[in-house]
């Protein structure tokens, strides 16, 4: 039996190459996903040696992180601004999924029987199953993209997405669990019954975690405890509660917990903010923990042999059914540009989720379903590295990125504003140009409506009055409700809104004073 300490130390170092990973993604540009399912792949037990996989621990460490990333993703979307995008979202998380099962399905069994693959030959239902497992658009790839990336999306396609992603899950793992029970019962597939199922799942879902939401706020709104670090925890045991209970009446739990995250995330809550960085935190973790144990079951070898197929169907799947079934889905909205649907159909990212679904069919000894896991697999490496790498290249180059200026974030000062709030807080470092109008705070010129509540000094702080005097490295804590009048009186003082402060421009003047206090630096060194 492997000793506890040497498992944490296992993990540890799992943990920390994950990290330094990331930031070498963040750098050159490549999904935190992938680095993580790497990290796995190279620790692994034809990398270094780690031998921490197991089929049924990571079937279970990734339900649970699914199930808090989708609740932190519901708590991040805001229903004000998925609400214009509401009717694409849901198509395409539902008719979208299942024409994407469909036709990635028919064209792989197609494809194959044309190309003669003697390794890997699908009867039509596991061509089916095959390509259910990976219908949907994966929620932790596309939350953590979009989100890592700061992708700023025009004409709301960001909402549209994460709502996509969001909502999907359910459809695919119907598609998934019918098709497993076709395959290992036999006998002709009862559709009617199967779109009953799904049907009656979904609204049980939806109105699971809809409820058991609203009954959440109520009970936080309503617990007085004193100790205010307990309410993230309260959070959590929500969200662990939405998922299960929803499993139990009969309703699927992956809808049920995004739901009653988006209701939690648009209610008044006490302790909102803390509990949404909590689990934003959480989220990043769990992301973490479920795609590096999902890189430890890989086997390197098995899927080099599977490399050639994996890749035929990442390419139709990228180039082909995704497309079509973006554009069937989105052909009633006439409105919508075709760059938009064309950069919808390019967000079609695998990931964690088409694995978990591949252990499942593992589990319940499907025929093929080694080969299937295996293709999986290399259909998410290949997904996160030509499509997650190019997100911000294709909405560059449809002129998709949207750049409203703003203000400069708040890093001096811990403080932050509830959602409900409109005003803007924002810092202010005192410089020589910032002084040139006086080094008293009524002097700064600031506009109506922006308040100076407090200044640092060093390591203290104090609240300022318009007759305090600041000197070079002040720290000024702002708060506006013109957030444009604002930075027009930065910019007036030489800083950067955005930035900070600005380098001075050098006039001639400025030039010439420069040249001679080095012509008489130079004489003055000659003559010693």
């Amino acid at each position: 039996m492997i000793p506890v300490e040497a498992i944490l130390l296992g993990v540890s170092i799992l943990f920390f190459l994950s990290i330094i990973a990331c930031k070498a993604g963040y750098k050159f540009g490549v999904p935190i996903l992938l680095l993580f399912l790497a990290v796995g792949m190279v620790c692994g037990p034809l990398g270094l040696g780690l031998d921490l996989a197991n089929m049924k621990v990571a079937q279970a460490v990734s339900t649970v992180a699914l199930c808090i990333i989708l609740f932190s993703g519901g708590m991040d979307t805001k229903i004000q601004e998925i609400r214009p995008v509401l009717a694409q979202g849901l198509v395409l998380s539902t008719v979208g999924v299942l024409f994407t099962a469909v036709l990635t399905g028919l064209l792989v069994e197609i494809t194959f029987g044309l190309l003669g693959f003697e390794s890997v030959q699908f009867s039509v239902l596991s061509a089916l199953l095959l390509a259910s497992m990976m219908s949907s658009t994966d929620s932790a790839s596309v939350f953590s993209i979009l989100r890592s990336k700061g992708l700023l999306l025009k004409n709301n396609l960001r909402p549209m997405l994460e709502l996509e992603s969001g909502s999907n899950d359910p459809v695919a793992y119907m598609l998934t669990i019918t098709l497993v029970s076709l395959i290992n019962v036999g006998g002709e597939p009862d559709y009617l019954d199967a779109i009953r199922a799904l049907l009656m799942q979904l609204a049980v879902g939806a109105a699971a975690g809809f409820i058991l939401g609203q009954l959440s706020v109520w009970l936080i709104n309503k617990v007085n405890i004193d100790n205010a670090s307990l309410y993230p925890i309260i959070v959590l045991t929500v969200c662990i509660f939405v998922f299960s209970a929803s499993y139990f009446i009969g309703g699927n739990s992956y809808l049920a917990v995004y739901i009653g995250g988006l209701v939690l995330g648009n209610s008044r809550m006490v302790h909102k903010r803390s509990s949404v960085n909590f689990f934003d935190g959480l989220a990043w973790l769990s992301q973490l923990i479920m795609f590096l144990s999902l890189g430890l079951l890989a086997n390197p070898q098995e899927l080099v042999e599977v490399a050639i197929p994996g890749l035929i169907i990442s390419v139709l799947m990228i180039l082909i059914t995704r497309p079509l079934s973006v554009f069937l889905c989105l052909l009633p909205f006439r409105k919508m540009a075709y760059k938009d649907k064309f950069f919808v159909s390019w967000v079609g990212l695998r990931g964690a989720v088409p694995i978990v679904f591949a252990i499942y069919a593992l589990s319940q000894n499907v025929p093929g379903a080694d080969i299937m896991f295996n293709i999986v697999f290399c259909c998410t490496l290949v997904s996160l590295v030509l499509q997650g790498t190019t997100l911000s290249f294709f909405a560059e180059k449809l002129d998709l990125i949207e750049q409203p200026e703003k203000l400069r974030g708040v890093k001096d000062f811990d403080m932050e504003f509830a959602d409900e709030m409109k005003s803007v807080m924002t810092e202010l470092e005192i410089t020589d140009q910032v002084l040139k109008t006086g080094n008293k705070l009524l002097n700064l010129g600031l506009p109506d409506n922006t308040l100076a509540v407090m200044v640092k000094r060093g390591d203290t702080f104090f609240i300022p009055k318009g007759t305090t005097e600041l000197i070079l490295h002040d720290k000024l804590l702002l708060i506006t409700n013109h957030q444009d009048q604002l930075m027009s009186a930065f910019r007036n003082m030489g800083i950067d809104p955005e930035h900070g402060p600005l380098e001075p421009r050098r006039g001639v003047r400025d030039d010439f004073a420069s040249l001679k206090n080095d012509i008489a630096l130079r004489i003055k060194k000659r003559r010693n």
